[in-house]
């Protein structure tokens, strides 16, 4: 990779180089939080910023499922509209502090686009430092006459079929051939004693996943500003995996409820240490696998 960059920036960072950067919003919400992400974002945002929408730059033929990966000329033509081209550094944002901008920071890196870069703290921080915002839809310039072009990187994305043979190895080994599976749902969903907030959707946990709460690498590290959620250290980072069982030299795939927080824990494991060949993101989740009715599910109650 040429003229690499930091995978976490601030929001001192970004606003000294707002402008040798692109900007995108990825805020989203969960339906039952009937929050309009886009209308937000028309309110306030970050000078410049474009609006990413998971649920509209997605497969549009996977109709069971919410946000799966975009086929590579959809995304290409996506970063033509935005202005943005191969060689742009991104920097992408939401309103949560670091989460489903996430999940579009590993798009772009499944999309061989590796300059790219979070938003430590997301758009709280930017305006807990009191930093402009603006209203309405963004000037977009072209970035000319040549195309985004999309290099898909086969090994960050995991299917049905991947995960399944993954399973079995699991199973067949006791647990110690094959990729760990973390799961980033809250406990009480990988356990089965609370309910998946699809309707209909079955709870639990594929074998021999281990729990790992999305929220658990995140934290509010400014007292005066609790709504900041920011990254924990790289070491914090590997004590939480650690203290769950997790072999960080050993290859993992995230999952979650629909591939959004499964992302937050990719980038957390990437900002400590664990490198991008062992990394990868069981894009349709839990959603998919639960929906399959030859599924294999533990409940843990």
């Amino acid at each position: 990779m040429s003229n690499p960059v930091s995978k976490l920036v601030s929001a001192p960072w970004l606003h000294d180089n707002l402008k040798s950067v692109k900007v995108l919003d990825c805020s989203w919400y969960l339906p039952f939080l009937n929050r309009n992400s886009r209308e937000e974002f028309a309110k306030s945002h970050i000078p410049g910023a474009r609006f990413f929408d998971i649920d509209e730059i997605k497969d549009f033929s996977k109709a069971d499922l919410p946000h799966m990966l975009p086929l590579p000329e959809f995304f290409g033509a996506s970063m033509d509209k935005f202005g943005i081209s191969n060689d742009d550094h991104v920097v992408v944002y939401d309103t949560a502090g670091v989460g489903p901008a996430c999940r579009v920071f590993w798009t772009l890196h499944a999309m061989g686009h590796d300059r790219v870069s979070v938003l430590d703290g997301g758009f709280p921080s930017w305006v807990a430092e009191k930093y402009e915002a603006e209203a309405g839809e963004p000037q977009v310039k072209s970035p000319g006459s040549e195309k985004y072009t999309a290099q898909p990187v086969s090994q960050l994305v995991c299917d049905y079929a991947d995960v399944v043979g993954n399973i079995e190895e699991l199973k067949v080994s006791g647990g110690t051939q094959g990729r760990q599976i973390v799961d980033a749902r809250p406990n009480g969903r990988f356990t089965g004693k609370d309910p998946e907030f699809r309707p209909g959707l079955s709870s639990g946990h594929m074998p021999h996943a281990i729990s790992v709460p999305f929220t658990e690498v995140t934290e509010a590290s400014d007292p005066a500003n609790p709504q900041v959620q920011k990254l924990k250290s790289p070491a914090d980072i590997r004590r939480v995996f650690e203290s769950r069982g997790v072999d960080l030299n050993r290859p993992i795939i995230a999952s979650c409820g629909s591939g959004v927080t499964a992302s937050v824990l990719y980038f957390a494991l990437l900002n400590a240490g664990v490198s991008p060949h062992n990394l990868a993101v069981y894009d349709g989740s839990w959603t998919e696998y639960a929906l399959n009715p030859y599924s294999e599910i533990i409940k843990d109650i």
